[in-house]
């Protein structure tokens, strides 16, 4: 019996030193892995297009007459208009000086003769009421009347052409300089003004997205020289119609530019959103798994993964929507994923 118990002693020794090693491998089996919860989140899908982003406003403006030529001042600083200078309809930028011009026109002496006119058609109208005068009488002072406003507008118009002003709200981009006073003919280039609060793209869309590009749709634009700037477009215009030759079709979008800060000229990137969802699951691209049966995350619960099978709908360079197989609050494996199977016990790291 001492023998037997002898050598049961280092059997047993032995049987717990392998248990004891089994537990130990056991634990050292259990992956390490980061997770983070699924949340909903908006996505969406787009389309880029290249392109160059012009002006909804452009005019270059002549001298309609010649004279001394006198930049005005601009409004709001009290010097005077310069390149970049920002301006409104109506405001007067240039005025030309010709006396001769001025006399040949003779404004005062017609606006003296509109007033008298319409003294005497007041007065001749007041009589005909009382039978003082007949109608013919009447309709010649009319016609006085009548002849002198024109001439008095006419006047008005010619004068006019003494100033350059501004026909909509811009800003100045080029500007020819003259000495103050001194004579720039007829029909001189004198300033060009562009309106690029809301900028054209016209677009020409791949054949292949023509029911997949609409009216109405939202694109973000950016350029590279203002990379921290990105604008809003909206698709204002498509053709129906596709091109033969480079199987593409034709669209515009306008660019809110409230700021100015993207300016006409510039070579761009619009991205239109083609798909979206505002609220979605939303997971990393680089965590789903390709198997033979479709494709699979995995998720801890109780520090063990799971693997689950998912279906997906929108897809970007990075992410991907989940339409099945993830619900909110699980805990995704986004890191340590490659070396799990299914039922693999897991250590979440922090």
């Amino acid at each position: 019996m001492k023998k037997l118990a002898l050598l049961l002693i280092p059997a047993l020794l032995l049987l717990n030193s392998c248990r004891d090693q089994e537990e130990t491998q056991g634990a050292d089996v259990s992956v390490p892995v980061r997770v983070a919860e699924i949340v909903k989140k908006p996505i969406f899908n787009t389309l880029d297009i290249n392109g160059t982003v012009s002006p909804t406003g452009s005019i270059e403006l002549l001298t309609e007459a010649e004279g001394m030529y006198q930049l005005e001042a601009n409004s709001i600083t009290g010097k005077s208009l310069k390149m970049g200078d920002k301006v409104k309809a109506g405001d007067v930028l240039i005025t030309l000086h010709n006396p001769e011009y001025e006399l040949s026109i003779r404004i005062e002496a017609k606006k003296l003769d509109l007033e008298n006119a319409k003294q005497e058609y007041e007065k001749q109208q007041s009589l005909y009421d009382k039978g003082g005068v007949t109608l013919r009488e009447l309709q010649n002072a009319e016609l006085g009347y009548i002849n002198a406003k024109y001439d008095f507008e006419n006047a008005e118009l010619q004068m006019q052409k003494l100033k350059v002003v501004a026909p909509f709200d811009g800003v100045i981009v080029d500007l020819l300089y003259f000495t103050r006073n001194v004579k720039a003919p007829s029909g001189t280039k004198a300033v060009k003004i562009m309106d690029y609060s809301t900028l054209i793209l016209n677009a020409e869309f791949p054949e292949k997205f023509i029911n997949t590009v609409k009216l109405g749709q939202e694109a973000f634009v950016t350029n590279y020289n203002l990379k921290d700037d990105t604008l809003t477009a909206i698709i204002t215009e498509l053709s129906p119609a596709i091109n033969e030759a480079t199987r593409t079709f034709k669209g515009v979008m306008k660019v809110k530019n409230k700021d100015l800060k993207m300016r006409p000229g510039m070579f761009v990137k619009a991205e239109i959103i083609v798909e979206k969802r505002d609220s979605a699951f939303v997971i990393d691209r680089e965590v789903i798994q390709n198997k033979r049966r479709g494709k699979v995350v995995f998720v801890v619960e109780r520090n063990t993964a799971v693997e689950k099978r998912i279906n997906t709908g929108i897809e970007t360079d990075d992410e991907v929507e989940i339409l099945s197989g993830l619900q909110s609050g699980e805990k995704l494996v986004i890191e340590g994923f490659e070396m799990l199977s299914n039922r693999t016990k897991v250590k979440v790291q922090k």
